[in-house]
């Protein structure tokens, strides 16, 4: 871990590398705990509102209790003071605090941890395969961005293995789901289309700005439900997720996908557009 990550847990700035997380925090025992990830662009977080009322919608659907937002803010304060961080990510968990060493959980504070770092520019563009197991889009969990993360783990191994950037599940009914942690979606015949919320994925915060700002400069996007195979006939792929923006995929597995993709490339104006004239859309 780079040494300029800065973390916070539960009100301190603390060593990256060093113990401050309880071993028997639920998030560790049972990945019992939500979190968010922003774009930190010059020194700022983007989108951070929406980002909030998404962590509590997560906290909510794993009943958890309410959450301190304004506790949030302070941390991220914190590791937001330094240095600017020209790009790279935030990330902010609460996690279900000390608990026992099985899914039953006790009575327990939060634990709340805020960490920031910089990274590297996203590439121009990036290739796609498609992974062998599937989202269940019935899950107890499905639509909420919790802290269980393994099965993202393995598949985005699988792709980098194979030289993609991502990797792509479908769901239980064949359908196009979504990646590790990103959204797609496809454009035929000019129309743009996206997995909608009963296919199972998550849904992204800049998936929903692409859709609300795409649709105001006049571009058709509708959220459909798609067969897995669309990915092999499709005009135009790309993905989106907080710290990629709107992502061209130049290929998909063995298909090179076609270099002029005209509505992607709109798309990824019309979002960098609204996003430098507001940090909080």
């Amino acid at each position: 871990m780079s040494t300029t990550t800065r973390v916070w847990v539960n009100g301190d700035i603390v060593d990256p590398t060093g113990p401050s997380v309880s071993a028997l925090d639920h998030a560790v025992t049972v990945g019992d705990g939500v979190f968010e990830t922003a774009k930190i662009a010059a020194g700022q977080p983007f989108a951070l509102t929406r980002h909030h009322r998404r962590l509590e919608r997560s906290a909510a659907g794993l009943g958890l209790p309410p959450l301190d937002l304004g506790f949030v803010d302070k941390g991220v304060a914190a590791v937001l003071d330094g240095p600017t961080i020209d790009f790279g990510r935030l990330r902010y968990s609460v996690t279900g605090g000390v608990g026992p060493l099985g899914s039953d959980r006790d009575d327990a504070a939060l634990t709340y941890i805020v960490v920031a770092a910089p990274q590297p520019l996203p590439p121009s563009s990036g290739k796609l395969t498609v992974v062998p197991w599937t989202r269940n889009e019935r899950s107890a969990v499905v639509g909420l961005k919790t802290t269980s993360y393994a099965e993202n783990v393995v598949a985005l191994a699988r792709a980098k293995s194979e030289g993609a950037i991502e990797a792509v599940f479908g769901n239980t009914r064949g359908e196009l789901c979504e990646c590790t942690g990103s959204n797609i979606f496809v454009v035929v015949d000019g129309l743009v289309l996206t997995p909608p919320a009963e296919a199972g994925p998550l849904l992204g915060i800049t998936r929903e700005l692409t859709i609300e700002w795409g649709r105001a400069a006049g571009i058709e996007i509708r959220e459909e439900s798609l067969p897995l195979d669309v990915l092999q006939s499709a005009d135009e792929v790309f993905i989106t997720s907080s710290t990629k923006d709107v992502l061209p995929i130049h290929a998909v597995d063995d298909r090179t996908m076609p270099a002029d993709r005209p509505v992607t490339s709109e798309l990824l104006r019309i979002f960098r557009s609204n996003a430098e004239r507001d940090c909080d859309p």
